[in-house]
């Protein structure tokens, strides 16, 4: 739920308390996340928890008295993406069904061009009452989504129907909502990332500097633009998880290659990020090599060009994006590789660009296309630059 924007409403029921679990799920999950509580619910979880947990400050009343700011409830329905109200009482799913608005949430609501879930919470006995089940079938005609309270033991002390579903499941429910029909679920982008590793013996072998963060945040914005994403990546301590994203973990170039070639085809655009070691030994050795006056030297040679392999079996109109990162002369080096590998982009960082490092979190990238220059993107965190280029490369076929 990569950058999701989420927004909670906390009605007055006593399993408002499992809302701190739900808010940390979704945090975890990197979704934006802000919440309206109605003025009762704050007896039953404290403001000041539910806007650490999300990083935001709580709406409860229209007027904010101690700063004078105004809550627009109009700006939160036209931020959210998706309104969950949970736990959603019989009192609030009374109003909503019959059209009273007499709090911020309730107004958010109304003003809601997003879609509303409710997540039921009451007593079993209010929750079989018919006045409740044509409620719930009036919000349900007014396209609300429902979802449906779970039977176990209640407040009251009874066992029943009406315990509102755990904050696991909620938070499942609301990512297969979001997962739906992205405006690219037609589209594939294959992406590689991190270093690879050339073995010299079992203990020892070539390498770089590169953490894969730039691959990861390409993935990860992709994913919020609705692809489909195969991420081929090296060894790195990145973590992503995602419904539409493939995960392949290689070591050397020649099992990025393959993984290349086994994915390729059914990629629309190929995003080349990973810093693949030129060179391997020739041999390596099947154990390890002892440091002993003669020993031979390790011959090395060159290993494949995969940015090379994937531009020249292109299917499809296929689009490739290139790396290349420099220590001088940077934009003579990235444009001659731009044409004698005959790519779509290239996206061009230096080592002199202070700030913008292996490892690091931020980057300074400049990006030519066949016609020249397109844009430079100054130094900012490595997820920026990401969104920002897919968005260039979503121009490509426009």
């Amino acid at each position: 739920m990569y950058g999701k924007r989420i927004l909670l409403g906390i009605t007055g029921g006593i399993a408002a308390y499992k809302i701190a679990y739900l808010i940390r799920i979704l945090k975890k999950q990197e979704a934006e996340v802000k919440c309206i509580m109605t003025p009762a619910s704050s007896d039953f979880i404290s403001p000041l928890v539910v806007s650490t947990l999300s990083k935001n400050d709580v709406g409860i009343e229209f007027w904010n008295k101690d700063t004078g700011a105004w809550n627009n409830h109009v700006a939160y329905a036209e931020w959210a993406e998706v309104f969950v109200i949970a736990p959603a009482t019989m009192n609030t799913i009374g109003k909503m069904a019959n059209g009273l608005c007499d709090n911020l949430l309730l107004a958010t609501y109304f003003s809601m061009k997003g879609k509303t879930v409710v997540v039921p919470a009451m007593d079993l006995d209010m929750y079989k009452h018919p006045a409740f089940e044509r409620n719930i079938e009036t919000l349900r005609n007014d396209g609300v989504l429902v979802i449906p309270a779970e039977s176990g033991e209640l407040a009251s002390g009874l066992e029943g129907e009406g315990r509102m579903s755990e904050p696991e499941q909620i938070a499942s429910y609301i990512s297969s909502y979001l997962s739906r029909k992205p405006k690219y679920k037609e589209k594939r982008i294959c992406i590689t990332a991190g270093p690879t590793q050339e073995a010299i013996d079992p203990v020892r072998y070539i390498s770089n500097h590169s953490s894969g963060k730039m691959g990861f945040a390409l993935a990860k914005a992709a994913l919020i633009a609705g692809f489909e994403v195969d991420l081929i990546t090296g060894p790195s301590n990145e973590s992503l998880t995602h419904p539409d994203l493939n995960r392949v973990d290689v070591l050397s170039a020649d099992d990025m290659l393959n993984a290349v070639q086994k994915y390729w085809s059914n990629a629309s655009i190929g995003i080349f990020s990973a810093a693949v070691a030129d060179f391997k030994p020739e041999e390596a050795s099947d154990v390890k090599l002892k440091k002993t006056n003669g020993q031979d030297p390790i011959v090395l040679k060159q290993n494949p060009d995969i940015l090379k392999w994937a531009s020249s079996n292109r299917v499809n109109n296929q689009k490739v994006i290139g790396f290349a990162l420099e220590t001088n002369n940077e934009e003579e080096n990235a444009l001659v590789k731009l044409r004698q590998k005959n790519l779509d982009l290239i996206v061009l960082n230096s080592t002199r660009d202070t700030g913008a490092t292996f490892g690091g979190n931020q980057n300074k990238v400049t990006i030519f296309g066949k016609q020249g220059k397109i844009e430079t993107l100054g130094l900012q965190d490595k997820f920026k630059i990401a969104e920002q280029l897919i968005e260039i490369i979503e121009t490509l076929d426009a």
